[in-house]
């Protein structure tokens, strides 16, 4: 998220270490992949332990519902072997990948520590009993604090490494496949794909022409709109460097996505909870206006966590919030990165003129699985995986046993990769730095946005209702 700089002699020297370790790993290469394994190895190990009678629970500890301070202190001091244990397996995942992709341990690890501390102080938070009446949703209260923090407070330097916003998320993404049945994918799927289709058209064409009709260049123009149009950050990214836009105009949109997506995470739950949209319709609805897989999650997170603490009052199963915005974004949304950075790379290359050195960006097969979110693959396989193991039960054998001894782990270790994303997101926003974007790209994404919206609205509460609705029952 930050903006592209400079690049010195070290950093050259840098990139090409980075590229070098990158060819030799090849699937072990970046983010992307280590996310699909890390996800994948802890589903392996959940499933391991359950087939031989144990569970994951013990390691996959969160704080339970508390009165009084006392009892909060209790919990945590009762459990501190489990949460050491899960901090040392959080630790070694996260440090490996990181250790093989070239970062520094003796920077990332005590950063991580810190951040495992205060998202624990978050999640114990969260678990008092009034937490509902006061919206203290564990997502919300780690954006908001650590947009406090971090707009008043100094962070080192160090600090930085332990904020992985994007490997976090990716992580819990591949850990939420195990609490979506491949059989779900099957059926809501198509209809994910084509409402993100709708939404992304509309969306994409409606920043274009209004950046064109305000004097914006047509690439700069593009990168706008895919960036409000797909996935934000990731896809504004691949757009500007398919057709070759300037690094300042992929900076703006970057800034322009993270403004709106931080917005989004706290006036979607509230207009959904306004409006009486269930769980499912609402994730639908976060799925198809939000810009950034991170604040989506949060967003759709809190409107579960709401309905889990709303005694009734808000109508759909709480994890349907997430499971709906998950089809959406990363089934129905993310997949198209890469094309759009294959369409606009051709339109770039044979209708637009060249950059001024004559550098032509190249269109081919190869850019779309160089976008391609490889992510998605590991959602889906843990899937497969779980679907698989349910088939060998009943429905009430799979609720009585599978559920509480395999899904249940696997689900509170994902909200734990989601809380540190949240509490990261804050962390590395500068309020400050998202004022100096100028009034025309944000006129042209905000006309985006409105659009967004509404279509997205229109689509998840009325045309496709009934297949969201489906996943709240």
């Amino acid at each position: 998220m930050s903006e592209a700089t400079r690049v010195l002699p070290g950093q050259a020297r840098a990139q090409a270490v980075a590229a070098t370790r990158s060819a030799r790993w090849g699937v072990f290469s970046n983010e992307d992949w280590w996310s699909v394994w890390i996800g994948l190895l802890v589903i392996v190990v959940a499933w391991a332990l359950f087939a031989n009678g144990s569970s994951l629970k013990w390691l996959a500890v969160a704080p339970a519902k508390w009165k009084t301070l006392a009892e909060a202190w209790q919990g945590v001091v009762s459990h501190a072997p489990n949460y050491l244990a899960l901090f040392a397996a959080f630790a070694l995942l996260f440090g490996t990948g990181l250790a093989v992709l070239g970062h520094s341990l003796t920077r990332f690890l005590p950063a991580f520590a810190i951040l495992f501390v205060v998202s624990l102080l978050i999640f114990t938070t969260s678990a008092w009993v009034e937490a509902s009446r006061y919206n203290l949703e564990a997502p919300l209260l780690a954006l908001g604090l650590g947009l406090v923090v971090s707009n008043t407070v100094k962070l080192p330097e160090w600090f930085q490494s332990g904020l992985r916003v994007e490997f976090y998320i990716k992580v819990g993404i591949v850990l939420l496949g195990a609490t979506l049945p491949l059989t779900l994918l099957f059926w809501a799927g198509p209809v994910a794909v084509g409402q993100a289709t709708i939404v992304s058209l509309a969306t994409f064409f409606t920043i274009f022409l209004a950046g064109k009709a305000l004097g914006l260049d047509k690439r700069f123009a593009a990168v706008l709109g895919v960036g409000g149009a797909v996935c934000g950050v990731s896809a504004a990214i691949a757009s500007g460097g398919a057709v070759r836009a300037r690094r300042e105009d992929t900076s703006v949109a970057i800034t322009l996505v993270v403004v709106w997506a931080i917005v989004m995470i706290f006036v979607l739950p509230f207009a959904s909870r306004a409006l009486g949209l269930s769980t499912p319709v609402a994730g639908a609805w976060i799925g198809t206006s939000e810009f950034a897989d991170a604040a989506g999650v949060a967003a759709a997170q809190a409107y579960g966590d709401a309905a889990r603490n709303a005694g009734g009052a808000i109508a759909g199963a709480p994890d349907a919030a997430v499971q709906a915005f998950t089809l959406m974004k990363v089934v129905g949304r993310d997949i198209w990165i890469g094309i759009w950075a294959f369409v606009l790379a051709w339109v770039a290359t044979t209708r637009w003129n060249t950059s001024e050195d004559g550098v032509q960006a190249k269109a081919d097969v190869r850019e779309i699985w160089a976008r391609f979110p490889k992510f998605v693959f590991g959602f889906v396989i843990a899937s497969a995986l779980v679907t698989w193991i349910a088939s060998h039960y009943s429905l009430a054998d799979y609720r009585k046993v599978v559920t509480p001894d395999l899904v249940a782990p696997i689900s509170t270790l994902r909200t734990w990769a989601f809380t540190f994303c949240f509490l990261s997101i804050g962390l590395t926003t500068r309020l400050r730095s998202l004022t100096a974007t100028g009034w025309r790209p944000l006129a042209a994404f905000t006309a985006g946005v409105v659009v967004n919206v509404i279509i997205g609205y229109v689509l998840s509460v009325h045309v496709f209702a009934n297949y969201w609705n489906g996943l709240g029952g």
